[in-house]
């Protein structure tokens, strides 16, 4: 069986092709530019170029490509866009328009435009499944996969008037309240939350563009369980994991081997020492939701205040440094080998619980029990 499993992030996308015929060491991976940041080189472009710039396609991750458009407005180019992908910058279509610039039309409208000469067109989505097997193909590989596992951070589509970093504290506290296993934060295609606004659309682009079973995921949480894949911090009960991400960190404290409590903030708000802290107060029971978000931070979730003795912190995310040398006893997990698909281990072992179908060749290829010939 072949699963094409990618963690979508704010810098990179990583890929790992799945096969329960080899070991997880041989199996195909890569290691790319996100989709956020192809697509905001594609709007500098079209701003060096002096043209007008048409969004299509769907939400998805902000970043790099936001700051694209806002580059481009500032410099006296228009900027139209349907509904959708608008979204990407604000789910308030009406602030879009008001504090950012850009222009909403209709999808009608927007397929008559796409043919003009005089603007440039760029389609925003989280996943190119054309561009991924080309890459396969470059190097001799027809990419068929059985399945596909995608992971994005989504904060969610809040209200008016709700903060979208309280609407996903609570979308947290809503899916670990009651079952504390990290694949409640993983959905087959057709079953994402409605509010979930970013998974939801890169589910139906996923199936639009490959006709696969899908199952998507939040990038936090298949990160922290990828890292207990690692033997290492599996053989720790009391163990802290941290994921910092290039926009988010996230972390989880267990206690004899069950969640307890975590906390999430903006990493560009964060710095060596004051990560340390939050960590620290993570620890020992200290840490509260509402020291979190007056941070500006997303907040915390305590299911039990007592402390654990910090004496083991597993570390994953493209920001690990951040925790070297800060006089914490981190791990820096390399599941299978590989720091880098962290996300992407979690991913299939969160497929392994909501797919059972999927369960024993996923479980069977991680437990080492593959076949150990090459392609």
């Amino acid at each position: 069986m072949q699963i094409l499993t990618i963690d979508i992030g704010a810098g990179t996308q990583d890929i790992l092709l799945f096969d329960s015929e080899r070991t997880p060491e041989n199996c195909l991976k890569l290691v790319m530019p996100s989709p956020t940041l192809l697509i905001s080189e594609r709007i500098k472009r079209a701003t060096t170029a002096r043209l007008p710039l048409l969004i299509t396609g769907v939400i998805m991750g902000g970043g790099p490509c936001s700051w694209a458009v806002e580059a481009h407005r500032r410099a006296g180019l228009r900027v139209l866009a349907t509904a959708d992908p608008a979204r990407t910058f604000d789910d308030d279509l009406d602030l879009v328009q008001r504090e950012l610039g850009v222009e909403i039309v209709a999808d009608e409208v927007a397929r008559k435009l796409i043919s003009h000469d005089d603007l440039a067109h760029v389609e925003f989505r989280d996943f190119d499944y054309v561009a991924i097997q080309g890459a396969f193909a470059a190097f001799g590989m027809k990419l068929a996969p059985d399945g596909l596992a995608l992971a994005v951070f989504d904060h969610g589509a809040a209200p008016p008037g709700v903060s979208d970093r309280q609407f996903r504290m609570d979308y947290l506290v809503e899916r670990l309240q009651h079952d504390r296993r990290l694949s409640r934060f993983a959905f087959r295609g057709g079953e994402v939350p409605a509010i979930m606004t970013r998974l939801v659309a890169l589910a139906e682009t996923a199936t639009a563009q490959a006709g696969l079973p899908v199952v998507v995921m939040d990038t936090a949480p298949a990160a922290v369980l990828g890292a207990l894949d690692d033997p290492v911090v599996a053989n720790q009960p009391d163990a802290l994991i941290a994921n910092a991400g290039n926009f988010h960190t996230l972390a989880f404290q267990y206690r004899d081997g069950q969640f307890v409590r975590l906390f999430e903030h903006h990493t560009g708000l964060l710095n060596p020492s004051s990560l340390a802290g939050w960590l620290r107060a993570l620890a020992d029971g200290s840490i509260s939701h509402a020291r979190v978000f007056a941070d500006h931070g997303h907040g915390a979730l305590l299911l039990d205040e007592t402390p654990v003795p910090l004496e083991f912190l597993a570390v994953t995310g493209p920001r690990q440094a951040m925790l070297r040398d800060v006089g914490l006893p981190a791990y820096f997990a390399v599941p299978h080998g590989d720091q880098m698909l962290a996300g992407c281990f979690g991913l299939l072992r969160a497929c392994a619980d909501v797919e059972p179908a999927w369960r024993e060749p996923i479980t069977a290829a991680l437990a080492g029990q593959a076949a150990r010939g090459l392609w």
